[in-house]
């Protein structure tokens, strides 16, 4: 219950700092909109409706239905909370700069720092802002790609569509608030890295019980044998999601404070690996692969 207060009032407050990135930074320096939004202008533009607002309407309802379908209600209902409380902020925050006209690559290099940053709570917080953000969630679950990576991909297609019907300064300023709201967003959504851990405990069985049942991840268990006091002890190797390194510190040091954990951050993971998402945790698999004897007594021969 705590934790999910948390993660709204995250939600809220971070929504709420992107509306303010937008009226201080984007909206006052003519910035073009990458997004739904801009793709609804460009289009709106070549059809001539005249009815952008619409036009994002019809868009956004695909993507919130594939929201459902891949990454579940509860992740819908963070996403239109954030959208619903960042439009409500974006007409109570007064449209004012706070830099010179002459200052748009400063406007452009702090509106992008700070959409990441809100951005980027947001989608730690298990929701999303909406638009390309919901497919670039869920085109990371087939493929580890950094979310911010791909985001900036999308957006950046959009802009510069954009320019060639407007304003090319315009387009390239914009270029330059994804880019850094980019690199931002994969600093503080770090689910493409994965770690590897290798915990040496004396209590092993439940080490590995506890691990597999709160975290959905297998685990390779081996007989290992202290070099200094020649005890016996057990080696559980595993392979996280880096947002799940927390969760599992914890963990580790309520079941076994003394046992030794080393963390190495892995390149890629080739195998079984639940590329699962923030959102909807799977049913744990019952399949194992087989290692010889003499190199795991494992119960779950498998890192991911």
């Amino acid at each position: 219950m705590l934790q999910s207060i948390i993660r709204n009032g995250t939600i809220v407050l971070a929504s709420i700092l992107l509306a303010v990135a937008y009226n201080v930074f984007v909206l006052p320096m003519n910035f073009l909109n990458g997004g739904v939004t801009g793709l609804a202008m460009l289009t709106d533009k070549l059809i001539g409706l005249n009815n952008t607002g619409l036009i994002i309407l019809v868009f956004n309802i695909p993507i919130f239905i594939l929201g459902f379908v891949k990454l579940g209600k509860k992740f819908v209902a963070k996403s239109v909370l954030s959208v619903v409380v960042t439009t409500l902020a974006m007409q109570i925050c007064p449209l004012e700069p706070i830099v010179q006209s002459d200052g748009k690559m400063l406007a452009a290099v702090f509106g992008g720092t700070i959409i990441g940053i809100s951005i980027g709570l947001v989608l730690r917080a298990g929701g999303s802002t909406g638009g390309f953000d919901i497919l670039g969630v869920v085109l990371t679950q087939r493929r580890e790609f950094p979310l911010g990576d791909l985001i900036f991909a999308l957006n950046a297609v959009v802009v510069a569509l954009s320019g060639l019907f407007s304003d090319w300064e315009a387009a390239l300023y914009t270029m330059v608030i994804i880019f850094v709201s980019s690199k931002v967003i994969d600093k503080l959504h770090t689910r493409h890295i994965k770690l590897t851990l290798m915990i040496i405990t004396t209590r092993g069985p439940e080490m590995r019980q506890r691990l597999i049942e709160e975290l959905y991840r297998g685990v390779t268990v081996l007989d290992v044998e202290g070099g200094f006091s020649q005890k016996k002890r057990k080696m559980l190797m595993m392979v996280i999601s880096r947002i799940e390194l927390e969760d599992v510190k914890r963990l580790i040091h309520e079941i076994d404070p003394t046992a030794f954990v080393n963390i190495t951050q892995t390149r890629e993971v080739m195998g079984l690996f639940y590329r699962d998402s923030p959102f909807k945790r799977p049913v744990p698999r019952e399949e194992t692969l087989a290692l010889p004897p003499a190199t795991a007594s494992a119960d779950e021969q498998h890192t991911g």
